[in-house]
C-alpha cells in the first residue's frame, strides 16, 4: 500500500505535550527576576489608569502555610487580569513587623542566656523580622506572584514607623484617643491587652454555680414587696459561670422593667425574676412553693445584701442589659472583669478595683485560702467558702463559647488596667462607620451586615499593648493630673521626624529635659506600644496616602480571609474614618479559611498544615494555583492533596488544545497579510464569533474576581466547543487540502486568533504555561505576555445569513444528535470511525432546503463519508422535527483522507486514493466555502 503521508500538512510542534513544570518553573522565576520583568510591567503601563490592590501585611514570622499561598495567589490572579484590562495596578506585598509573636521569639531564643537590655532586645526583634521576611519573600515569589518584590512596605520601616506616629497624632487632635481604666481581655502568656482581633472563641466545659446573696435590710425589702409582716433569711439568687470573679464582687444587677417574685420554700424566702421561676425549681428539683408577692425590678434599686464569701455588703443596681434567657434575673457584678459591670458600676460610681494580677493569680490580702491562687483553679474553693458560709445552691456544668488568645490557644479573661483607648461613640463615629461601610460593595454580599453588627456591638478599641517590640504611644502625661502634656502635636511631631531618620529606639532614648524643658520633672513618659492592629490599620495613611506612587487616600481593593473582618477591615475602616474622614476602600473580597479534609481549620498548633512549597514541588505552581482559581473560595475551601490532584486533568485539556493550536500553526507566518473575511471559511468565522463571545464572557468573570467561571468556560471552549467540535471537522480541511489554499490559511488564521486570546485568558492563571506558550507563539512581539492586554483582533464585522441563522444552532444541535447515534455503534464496536458511516436525513422543507446550501460540504461537518437528504412535507414543521438514519457504509476506503467512496482509483500513480484526494495532490485543489 502506497504511503501519502508525505502529501499531508500533518500538525508538527516542539510544545511538549507533557508541562514538565516542576522542573522549569524555578528556571522561568529566575529569568522573570534577571530581566526585571515587574519593572517593564509598570514601564509599559505606566500611563494608564491606576488601580490599587491595597496587600494586607503579612506577619513576619514563620513559613508561609496554604492560607498564604491562597490569599496571595488570588491577589496575583486579580493584578495580572487588571492589567490585561489595562490597568496601571501595582502590587506591593507588605509585612506586619512589630508585636508579641516575634519578641516571644526572641524570648524563647535567649532564655538560656543572661537577660540583655531593651536596647538590644529591640534590635534582636529587628534583625530577626527581617531574617523572616526574607525567609517568607522567597517563598512567595515562587508561588509565581508578581510583586515590587524589591520594594515591598514594612510596618517597622523608618518612615513607616514616623507615619504611624503622625497617624497616632492626627487621631489625638481630632479627639478620638481616650485613657483610663476599663476592664480588656488579657492574656496570661502574652502578659498583654488584646484586641478583638486577637481573640478565638471555643467550646469549652465550665461551672455554673447558684449562690446566695442573704439580705441586710429585710423590712425594706418586705415594704417593696407590700408584705406587712416581719420575715427573716431573705435571699436573692444568682447565676455565675465565673465564680473566682466573686471576690470581685462589687453589687448585684437586676433588670428594672422584669417582675422579681418573693417565694417561700419551707422556711426560706427567695427572690428571682418571675420568668426564671419555674426552670430554676426544676433545676433544685423543688416540687412546691408558694409566691407571696412580686414587685418590678426598678423598686428594689440600693437595697443592701451581704457579700456571700468576704464581710461587706453591696447593693442592688439597675440595668437593662440583664436578660431571662438563662440564670436567675439577677446578676453579680465585678467591675473589674466586665465590660457591662464595669458601665454599671461607673453610673453608680462604685470601686472598681481588682484582687486578681496580671498573672492570673489573686493577690495578697484576698482571703487566706485563695492569696496568690491561680483564678481558672479556685472553683472548688469557691464552693468550700460558699458552703461554709450556706450560701452555696446548686452546681451544674456547661458548654459554652470561650474566649482564647490566638497565639497561645490559652483561656484570657477580663481584667480591668490602665490602657489607651479610640472612643468610637466620638462624634458619632459608630454611626459614622455603619453609614460608610453602606458605600463599600462586599464579596460576598453578606459581609456588609457581618460588619455592621460587628461594629454596633464592639467595644472602644484598646490600642495600647504592654510591650517592648512596637511603635511607642509617644506621649507625656503629668504625674499629678494625668493629663496628655499641653505640647503633645509638637512633642509627637518632632519626635515623628526622630524616628523617620533613626526608628522606633529614638522614643526610648529621648532625654526628657531637652524634649520638655524645666518642666521636665513633672511628667512621665508613656512606655505602652501600639496594637499591632494600629500599624496595619494605618497603612492606608502610612502607605497608600504617603506614597507618591500611589497618591491615593482610597484604595480600589482589600483582599483578605474571613478572620480580618475583625482584623484588617475593622482597623482600617475606624482609623481612615477618622484620618480621612472617609472609607479606605471601594471594595473589599473575602476567602474563607483553609480547612483540612475533616474541616478542620488549618493551623500549626494543631499541625494538620500543609506547606505550599511541598505542594508545587509535587504538583507544579500552576496546578496549584489552577487548583486555587477553581475553588468557591468564598466558602470554607478543603485543601488535600487529592483535591489538588483533581486539577491535573483540567490542566491537560487546557494544555492539550494550545498543543493542537501550536502543532498547526508551524508553518504560519503571521506577518503576512491575512485574508479578507469575506473570502474566510463559514465555520472559521463561527469559531472566531465565538470565541470573540467567550473573551467577552471570561473577561466579565476575571472582573467580577469568579475565577471559578473562568476556569469553566476555559474547559468547556477547549474540551468541547473546540476540542470535539471545531478541531475535529477542521482536520481534514487542515491536513488534506493544499497548503497554501484558502482553505487551510482561513482555518491556520482563525487558530492564530483563538491561540492569541487563549494564552492570554489563562496568563493570570496559568502563568507559567502562558509564558511558555508565549515563546512558541508565531510571529514578532513583545517579550512577555504580562506587558500585554486582551487580544483585540477577534472582533469581525461581517454579517452570514448562514451564521446568523437559527437555523445554525439547530445544525450542532443535529450534529450532537448523529455523533450519539456514532457512539452507540462504537460502543459495539461495529464500527472504528465515524467515516464508516452514512446518513439519511429526513426533515421538513425549510430545514432540508438549509442544509442544501452547504452542498456537499455537509459532510465534512458531520464528519461522515455520505450524506443523503430527504424531504418530507407530512413531518412536524418545526425547524428542529427530523428523524435520522444511520447505516455502514459499504464504500471502500481513501489511504490518504480515510473517508469511503465508490472512486479509489486504481491507477499505481493514484493507487489506492480517491478523486478529492487526487485534485488535491496533483491538481488545483479543492474549493470550500462553508466547512
Amino acid at each position: 500500500m502506497k504511503n501519502y503521508k508525505n502529501t499531508l500538512n500533518l500538525p508538527k510542534t516542539n510544545f511538549p505535550m507533557k508541562g514538565n513544570l516542576i522542573n522549569k518553573e524555578f528556571d522561568i522565576i529566575s529569568y522573570w527576576n534577571f530581566k526585571k520583568l515587574y519593572k517593564k510591567i509598570r514601564e509599559s503601563k505606566k500611563k494608564k489608569k491606576k488601580f490599587i490592590l491595597h496587600d494586607g501585611p503579612l506577619y513576619a514570622n514563620g513559613k508561609i502555610h496554604i492560607g498564604h499561598a491562597v490569599n496571595k495567589i488570588i491577589k496575583d490572579i486579580i493584578i495580572k487580569s487588571k492589567n490585561m484590562s489595562g490597568f496601571n495596578a501595582p502590587y506591593v506585598p507588605g509585612w506586619d513587623c512589630h508585636g508579641l509573636p516575634i519578641e516571644l521569639k526572641i524570648e524563647k531564643n535567649n532564655k538560656i542566656k543572661k537577660k540583655i537590655s531593651n536596647l538590644e532586645f529591640r534590635k534582636k526583634c529587628r534583625i530577626y523580622a527581617n531574617k523572616q521576611v526574607l525567609i517568607q519573600k522567597k517563598e512567595l515569589i515562587n508561588l509565581g506572584i508578581l510583586a515590587d518584590w524589591d520594594n515591598p512596605y514594612l510596618t517597622m520601616d523608618y518612615k513607616i514607623e514616623a507615619n504611624i506616629i503622625r497617624a497616632f497624632k492626627k487621631i489625638l487632635n481630632y479627639g478620638y484617643l481616650i485613657n483610663g481604666k476599663k476592664p480588656i481581655h488579657w492574656c496570661i502568656n502574652c502578659q498583654s491587652s488584646l484586641s478583638e482581633a486577637e481573640i478565638e472563641y471555643y467550646n469549652i466545659e465550665s461551672l455554673g454555680i447558684y449562690i446566695l446573696f442573704n439580705s441586710i435590710e429585710n423590712n425594706k425589702i418586705l415594704n417593696k414587696f407590700k408584705i406587712n409582716y416581719f420575715i427573716k433569711n431573705i435571699n436573692l439568687i444568682i447565676w455565675t459561670t465565673t465564680p473566682w470573679t466573686l471576690l470581685s464582687n462589687k453589687a448585684i444587677a437586676i433588670n428594672p422593667n422584669l417582675i422579681y417574685q418573693f417565694i417561700k420554700i419551707k422556711n426560706k424566702y427567695l427572690i428571682l425574676s418571675k420568668d426564671t421561676v419555674i426552670n430554676i425549681m426544676k433545676l433544685l428539683n423543688i416540687k412546691t412553693w408558694k409566691i407571696l408577692s412580686q414587685c418590678k425590678g426598678l423598686e428594689l434599686e440600693l437595697c443592701y445584701f451581704k457579700h456571700p464569701i468576704l464581710n461587706f455588703n453591696v447593693p442592688i443596681l439597675l440595668s437593662n442589659h440583664i436578660i431571662v434567657n438563662t440564670g436567675s434575673g439577677a446578676v453579680h457584678i465585678a467591675p473589674s472583669h466586665g465590660l457591662e459591670d464595669f458601665i454599671v458600676s461607673k453610673k453608680y460610681a462604685l470601686n472598681t478595683s481588682t484582687q486578681i494580677n496580671k498573672y492570673g493569680n489573686y493577690i495578697s490580702n484576698t482571703h487566706t485560702l485563695l492569696n496568690k491562687k491561680f483564678i481558672f483553679n479556685v472553683n472548688n474553693i469557691i464552693i468550700k467558702l460558699l458552703k461554709q458560709n450556706k450560701n452555696f445552691l446548686y452546681k451544674h456544668k456547661i458548654i459554652h463559647k470561650y474566649p482564647h488568645c490566638w497565639r497561645h490557644k490559652t483561656k484570657i479573661f477580663l481584667r480591668i488596667t490602665y490602657q489607651w483607648f479610640i472612643n468610637l461613640n466620638k462624634n458619632n463615629l459608630r454611626k459614622k462607620l455603619i453609614q460608610n461601610i453602606k458605600k463599600i460593595k462586599w464579596i460576598p454580599k453578606t459581609g456588609k451586615k457581618y460588619m455592621e453588627n460587628m461594629i454596633k456591638k464592639r467595644p472602644d478599641w484598646c490600642i495600647s499593648r504592654q510591650r517592648l517590640w512596637g511603635v511607642p504611644i509617644t506621649l507625656f502625661i503629668n504625674k499629678k493630673t494625668l493629663k496628655i502634656h499641653p505640647y503633645s502635636n509638637k512633642i509627637i511631631k518632632k519626635t515623628a521626624k526622630l524616628v523617620e531618620k533613626r526608628g522606633i529606639q529614638v522614643w526610648w532614648d529621648l532625654d526628657k529635659k531637652k524634649i520638655l524643658g524645666i518642666n521636665n520633672n513633672d511628667y512621665f513618659k508613656i512606655n505602652d506600644t501600639l496594637d499591632v492592629w494600629f500599624d496595619s490599620g494605618t497603612t492606608h495613611y502610612s502607605v497608600i496616602t504617603k506614597k507618591k506612587k500611589y497618591k491615593s487616600n482610597i484604595s480600589d481593593l482589600y483582599v483578605e480571609g474571613s478572620d480580618q473582618y475583625r482584623g484588617w477591615f475593622m482597623s482600617s475602616l475606624i482609623t481612615s474614618n477618622i484620618i480621612n474622614k472617609n472609607i479606605p476602600f471601594k471594595e473589599i473580597l473575602v476567602h474563607g479559611f483553609t480547612v483540612d479534609k475533616k474541616k478542620k481549620k488549618m493551623s500549626k498548633s494543631i499541625g494538620n498544615i500543609i506547606s505550599p512549597i511541598y505542594l508545587i514541588k509535587k504538583f507544579s505552581c500552576d496546578v496549584l494555583r489552577l487548583w486555587i482559581a477553581y475553588t468557591e473560595y468564598t466558602n470554607e475551601i478543603i485543601v488535600s492533596e487529592k483535591t489538588i490532584k483533581n486539577s491535573i486533568e483540567i490542566y491537560r485539556k487546557i494544555r492539550n488544545t494550545i498543543r493542537f493550536l501550536l502543532s498547526n500553526l508551524n508553518d504560519f507566518n503571521p506577518n503576512i497579510k491575512f485574508l479578507n473575511f469575506k473570502k474566510m471559511i463559514i465555520l472559521d468565522l463561527w469559531a472566531l464569533k465565538h470565541t470573540f463571545k467567550i473573551q467577552k464572557k471570561i473577561i466579565n468573570a476575571y472582573n467580577k474576581y469568579n475565577f471559578k467561571k473562568v476556569i469553566k468556560y476555559l474547559i468547556k471552549f477547549c474540551s468541547i466547543e473546540m476540542g470535539s467540535f471545531y478541531f475535529d471537522i477542521i482536520k481534514d480541511r487542515q491536513y488534506t487540502t493544499k497548503k497554501n489554499s484558502i482553505n487551510r490559511k482561513s482555518c491556520q488564521i482563525t487558530m492564530f486568533h483563538i491561540l492569541e486570546s487563549l494564552v492570554r485568558w489563562i496568563a493570570p492563571i496559568l502563568s507559567f504555561t502562558a509564558n511558555e506558550v508565549w515563546n512558541y507563539l508565531p510571529g514578532k512581539r513583545e517579550e512577555f505576555i504580562f506587558t500585554e492586554e486582551w487580544y483585540n483582533n477577534l472582533y469581525i464585522n461581517y454579517k452570514s445569513k448562514i451564521l446568523n441563522n437559527i437555523l445554525w444552532k439547530e445544525l450542532i444541535k443535529l450534529k450532537y444528535k448523529i455523533n450519539k447515534k456514532i457512539e452507540i455503534l462504537r460502543f459495539k464496536k461495529k464500527i472504528g470511525s465515524s467515516l464508516q458511516i452514512n446518513i439519511i436525513i429526513c426533515a421538513n422543507k425549510k430545514l432540508i432546503k438549509y442544509l442544501k446550501k452547504f452542498n456537499n460540504e455537509l459532510k465534512f461537518f458531520f464528519i461522515i463519508s455520505n450524506i443523503k437528504l430527504i424531504t418530507l412535507n407530512e413531518l412536524n414543521n418545526k425547524i428542529n422535527y427530523f428523524k435520522l438514519y444511520v447505516n455502514i457504509s459499504k464504500k471502500k476506503k481513501c489511504n490518504r483522507c480515510w473517508h469511503y467512496s465508490n472512486n479509489i482509483c486504481n491507477i499505481s500513480k493514484y493507487i489506492g486514493i480517491c478523486n478529492r484526494c487526487i485534485f488535491n495532490i496533483f491538481g488545483k485543489g479543492e474549493k470550500r466555502k462553508f466547512i
